[in-house]
């Protein structure tokens, strides 16, 4: 296709950043956007020149030539409207997570294989160059056999709504299903999952927390029910185990980047600080029996992986990456398969919590109920 024709819901916050971004692709071509909030969808198709608006998603699917649907809508939301458009024949990107409970995830990857449509979802650390650089290490065997991941994630004092930042959306289970791990592990946890390989969860044990003092006021007003602060301990099979740290809120000055380790190497990725700059990208092996510690130029892999490639910028960034693969340039990583896991793993450190033990990924996947909001 020389143009994949695309159809925005949601014309909030994210919605608008994805419209900035297919401003900036070539062969991107936003010729509809819908929010049941008109006024704020007609403003932001008035800023790009996009010529049909909607306040229904289903009247756009129906009367609209879409290539592809972008959902850009809080948790709970993402499963009637993906589904829909994929029953309708389109491809959908979707914003992280994939929904608001496993169950309802685990819909949309069914009906995007029983529709034989490309189900994509966002999940952005996966084409930084970092992670890309951890990519060939280990594709390379520069790591041996892999055993253990770390998945970090950390802000000082940011929690939406109450902190200053977002809407109250983001903090209460009815909109958007769970807190710090939805919104921001997702990232990191999809992310070491991605460099194992996708493995399957097996055992999960977790922690939740909501500790730190917030205004009272707007505590009250946003409804605050989710996490802060999680904690979890997960076993992979093939006997890889993955540990877990993701705040919101967290009275430390930072935390050392995720990790990665096997047999013959490991990689730190970069941390987050509050005071200071973070700890960068490392590789750390044994040669010649000395222990190296080693510093990666990324920004020269960077620029020699965009030179050699037929195709620079499929791997730029989650949209860039989902044009080029609708385009046929690039096969489509499994992002719904990894948000997927990613999904039972963070419900399983809810239901670790809930009830007080560990849990089996069998446990996770019956006990997930659908958490689903029509519009």
């Amino acid at each position: 296709m020389d143009k994949i024709r695309i159809g925005i819901v949601g014309a909030g916050q994210i919605g608008k950043a994805h419209l900035e971004q297919y401003m900036e692709i070539p062969g991107a071509a936003v010729i509809a956007i819908c929010d049941i909030n008109l006024e704020e969808a007609r403003r932001a198709a008035g800023k790009h020149g996009i010529a049909k608006v909607y306040a229904d998603y289903r009247e756009m699917l129906e009367q609209e030539e879409l290539d592809a649907v972008d959902v850009c809508l809080h948790n709970n939301y993402h499963m009637p409207v993906t589904t829909a458009a994929l029953e309708a024949g389109k491809h959908v990107y979707c914003e992280k997570p994939i929904a608001g409970s496993y169950a309802d995830g685990l819909r949309m990857l069914e009906t995007a294989s029983r529709c034989g449509q490309m189900l994509h979802i966002q999940l952005a650390h996966l084409y930084d160059i970092e992670t890309r650089a951890a990519k060939q290490l280990i594709d390379a065997g520069k790591l041996g056999k892999l055993y253990h991941a770390r998945s970090t994630g950390f802000r000082r004092r940011n929690r939406p709504y109450v902190d200053g930042y977002g809407t109250a959306a983001f903090t209460r289970q009815e909109t958007a299903g769970g807190g710090a791990l939805y919104d921001m592990g997702v990232y990191h946890i999809a992310r070491m999952l991605y460099l194992m390989g996708n493995p399957k969860a097996e055992r999960i044990t977790g922690r939740t927390y909501q500790e730190i003092a917030m205004d009272e006021e707007r505590r009250a007003r946003s409804g605050f029910d989710v996490e802060e602060m999680a904690a979890g301990f997960v076993l992979l099979e093939g006997g890889i185990t993955l540990d877990i740290i993701e705040s919101w809120a967290l009275q430390l000055g930072g935390l050392e980047g995720s990790s990665i380790v096997g047999s013959e190497g490991g990689i730190r990725l970069s941390g987050a600080v509050s005071d200071r700059e973070a700890n960068g990208f490392s590789y750390h092996t044994t040669i010649a029996d000395l222990d190296m510690d080693c510093t990666v130029n990324l920004e020269r892999a960077d620029w020699r992986q965009r030179m050699l490639s037929p195709y620079p910028d499929a791997y730029a960034s989650s949209q860039h990456h989902w044009i080029s693969a609708l385009k046929g340039q690039v096969p489509l990583l499994p992002t719904a398969e990894i948000a997927l896991n990613t999904m039972l793993i963070s419900e399983g450190i809810y239901l670790s919590q809930r009830l007080g033990r560990e849990v089996s990924a069998d446990e996770v996947a019956q006990a997930s109920k659908s958490s689903a909001i029509g519009l």
